[in-house]
C-alpha cells in the first residue's frame, strides 16, 4: 500500500564543513531509508537545510572576519555542495535564514503562545565577561549537579540524561574560550513542557518499535521535565513575532527551537517550489502519512521529547488544550526517531577543534561518493559507537567492494560478452540454478524488512551474503569451462546476470552511483538511481541561493526483481571499483595521515 513518508533529517550546523562523523549520523542512513522508500512505491519527502543561526555562527564570522551571513553563505555552499556529492536524495535541501523560515516560525510561536504553551518569565542568562555575547547552553560545561559528570552541557548531561540549565552546573565553563561565565537577570520566554508531560509520556508509551537507545532516553527524560528557553538575548536570529518584543535588537528565539521548525518550513517551500502551495499538508496533516527523523544521538532529546511537545502545543493537546487553526489542522508527530550513536576516530569522537576530523569533502575528492556510503552503512555506528580507521576502509573496500561485489559483476558481464555479445537464454535449469534464483527473489523481502525498520547494516550484510553465493555458484559451476556445453555454459551466465541485476537492486539505496553504472553494464538505457542536482532559488529580500532538489520519480529502480531480456547487448565491462593500496591502512591519506 502506497503511503506518504516524511524522511526529517537533522540540520547541519553552517560554521564549517562537514566531516564523515557527521553524515554517518543524518545523511547516509536517511538517504538508505528515503531511497528504499521511493523503489518500494510510495511517495517520499525528504527535506533538510542548513542550520544558520545562533552564537556559535557569530563565534566562527568573527575568527573569519566576516560578517553572520557571510559565513552563513559561505558554509551554506560547501555544505550543499558535499551532501550533493554524496549522493543524498533530498527533494529539497534549503537553509534557515529564509524568509519563508522565519514565518513558519513565527506562526509556530504564537500557536504555542496562543494555546498558552510558550510563557514569558525572569531567568538568569549566561554572558561571556570578555566579550559580552549571550552564551548559548551548549557552549556552557561543568559538573552535572545529578551524577557528578565533568562535562555535562548547560542543556542536558549526556551522562545520566537529565535536562539542565547553565546556571545549575557546578564550575561552569565557556567552551569557547575556557573563562567563567556571568549569570544575569534577564526575561524569556519558556516552552512549558511540564503542561505537555502527560499528553508526551502518552504518545511515548506508544512507540514500542523504536530503537532501544532512543526510548531509554526519551522515557528517562520525561519525569524530569521543566520549562525550556525558546527564546535568548541575541541579535542574529528570528524576532520574536510579539508587540513589545519584535524590535528588541537583543531578544531572538533559540536557535534549537526554530531548527526543529525547519522540517515543517522546508516541506511548505518545497511544495511553493514545486507549484503546488498546499501539498505539504499530505505529509503533515494526513494521519495515515508517516514520518521519520534522522539525527545523531546528541540530538535524541530535541526529536524525541520536545519536537513533539512543540507539536502537541500548536495542536492544543496539552493539559490547557488550544487551537489547531494556525496550519489549517493537527500536525503529525514523529512515527521513529532514528538516531544512530557517534563514529569516532581512533577513539575519540570526531571534532575540528580537537583536530580529529575527515572532511566530505577531501573524501569524496579521493575516494568518491559510494566507497564511503558503503563503509557507513555497514560499519558504522548504527547501534553503537564505531572506530573509523584506515584499514578498516582499506579492507572493506577491497575485499567487499572490489573483490566479492565489483568482480561478480565484471566478470558475469565479461563472460557473457566474451562469448555472445548479450544476454544470453536460459533452458533446463537445474537445481543449484534454481537455488541460487530463489535466495536473491528471497532477498527482496528480507533486505527490505530490514530496511523497512531502519536496520541498515543487517540489510546491505544480507545483500552481500547473496552476492558471495553468486560467487560460489560461478565457482562451482565454472562456466569457463563449459565450452564443449554451451547451451549449459548459457544458463549458468544468464542465471548470473539475473542474480547480479538482483543484487544490484538491493545495493540500490545503498550505492546509487554504482548501481547506475551496473544497470548500464547489463545494456539499461536512462536513469536507474536518480541523483540530487544543485539548484539556485530565488526569495524576496534575500540573494539567490542554492539548494538540492531532484526528479526521483522518474527513476526505473524498483523495489523487486526485474527479469533480464535475452539478446541485450553487452559491452565488455569496466572495474566497478578501484582497489585501495594496502599502505593507505597504514599510513592513512596525506590529508589525513595516521599518529
Amino acid at each position: 500500500m502506497c503511503a506518504h513518508v516524511l524522511t526529517s533529517v537533522a540540520w547541519p550546523y553552517a560554521n564549517g564543513p562537514r566531516h564523515i562523523g557527521h553524515v554517518s549520523g543524518f545523511g547516509v542512513p536517511s538517504d538508505v531509508f528515503a531511497r528504499f522508500m521511493r523503489m518500494s512505491g510510495h511517495q517520499v519527502l525528504m527535506v533538510s537545510g542548513t542550520d544558520e543561526h545562533g552564537t556559535p555562527i557569530s563565534v566562527q564570522a568573527e575568527k573569519e572576519g566576516v560578517t553572520t551571513r557571510q559565513l552563513a553563505d559561505k558554509y551554506n555552499r560547501v555544505i550543499v555542495e558535499d551532501l550533493q556529492g554524496l549522493g543524498l536524495s533530498y527533494d529539497l535541501f534549503t537553509r534557515t535564514t529564509t524568509r519563508n523560515h522565519y514565518r513558519v516560525v513565527q506562526e509556530m510561536f504564537t500557536a504555542l503562545f496562543d494555546n498558552g504553551y510558550a510563557v514569558a518569565r525572569a531567568t538568569k542568562g549566561a554572558i561571556s565577561p570578555s566579550t559580552g555575547r549571550t552564551l548559548p547552553d551548549r557552549y556552557i560545561e561543568g559538573t552535572c549537579p545529578i551524577c557528578g559528570y565533568d562535562g555535562a552541557r548547560g542543556d542536558q548531561c549526556d551522562n545520566c540524561g537529565n535536562q539542565l540549565d547553565p546556571v545549575d552546573l557546578v564550575n561552569p565553563r565557556s567552551r569557547i574560550n575556557g573563562e567563567t561565565p556571568e549569570f544575569v537577570e534577564t526575561e524569556h520566554f519558556f516552552l512549558d513542557l511540564p503542561a505537555l508531560a502527560e499528553e508526551l509520556s502518552r504518545w511515548l508509551d506508544q512507540r514500542t518499535d523504536w530503537r532501544p537507545n532512543v526510548l531509554k532516553f526519551s522515557h528517562n527524560l520525561i519525569s524530569e521535565l521543566r520549562p525550556r528557553a525558546i527564546t535568548r538575548d541575541l541579535d542574529w536570529g528570528v524576532p520574536i513575532p510579539l508587540d513589545g518584543w519584535r524590535d528588541q535588537p537583543m531578544k531572538r528565539l533559540y536557535v534549537w527551537f526554530d531548527a526543529v521548525i525547519g522540517y515543517l518550513s522546508a516541506s511548505i517551500e518545497w511544495a511553493r517550489r514545486t507549484g503546488d502551495p498546499d501539498a505539504w499538508k499530505q505529509w503533515w496533516t494526513d494521519p495515515e502519512a508517516k514520518s521519520y527523523y534522522f539525527m545523531g544521538k546528541d540530538n535524541i532529546v530535541f526529536h524525541s521529547v520536545i519536537w513533539p511537545a512543540i507539536l502537541l502545543g500548536a495542536n492544543g493537546e496539552g493539559d490547557r488544550g488550544g487551537d489547531d487553526h494556525v496550519f489549517g489542522g493537527q500536525l503529525n508527530l514523529p512515527t521513529e526517531v532514528v538516531s544512530s550513536e557517534y563514529l569516532t576516530m581512533s577513539g575519540s569522537k570526531f571534532s575540528t577543534s580537537r583536530g580529529k576530523v575527515i572532511y566530505v569533502t577531501d573524501f569524496l575528492r579521493e575516494f568518491g561518493p559510494d566507497a564511503l556510503r558503503y563503509f557507513i552503512a555497514v560499519a558504522g555506528p548504527e547501534n553503537n559507537d564505531t572506530d573509523f580507521t584506515w584499514d578498516e576502509f582499506v579492507r572493506r573496500t577491497n575485499s567487499e567492494l572490489a573483490n566479492e561485489w565489483g568482480n561478480l559483476v565484471n566478470r558475469s558481464i565479461s563472460m557473457a560478452h566474451k562469448n555472445h555479445g548479450e544476454i544470453p537464454a536460459a533452458t533446463d535449469l537445474q537445481p543449484i540454478d534454481e537455488q541460487l534464483l530463489a535466495t536473491a527473489r528471497a532477498g527482496f523481502d528480507t533486505v527490505g524488512d530490514l530496511l523497512g525498520h531502519n536496520k541498515f547494516k543487517n540489510a546491505i550484510t544480507e545483500a552481500m551474503r547473496i552476492a558471495g553465493a553468486a560467487n560460489r555458484y560461478l565457482s562451482e559451476t565454472e562456466p569457463w569451462k563449459l565450452k564443449d556445453d554451451p547451451t549449459r555454459r548459457d544458463t549458468v551466465l544468464h542465471v548470473a546476470l539475473q542474480v547480479v541485476s538482483d543484487v544490484n537492486t538491493l545495493l540500490t539505496p545503498f550505492l546509487p552511483h554504482a548501481s547506475q553504472k551496473v544497470f548500464e553494464a547489463l545494456g539499461g538505457e536512462g536513469v536507474w538511481a536518480a541523483l540530487p542536482e544543485i539548484r539556485m532559488v530565488s526569495e524576496e529580500g534575500n540573494e539567490d541561493y542554492p539548494v538540492i532538489m531532484g526528479e526521483y520519480a522518474s527513476e526505473q529502480a524498483r523495489w523487486e526483481s526485474r527479469p533480464i531480456a535475452v539478446g541485450t547487448p553487452l559491452q565488455k565491462p569496466t572495474p566497478l571499483f578501484t582497489k585501495l593500496d594496502e599502505e593507505l591502512g597504514e599510513t592513512g591519506p596525506q590529508w589525513a595521515p595516521i599518529g
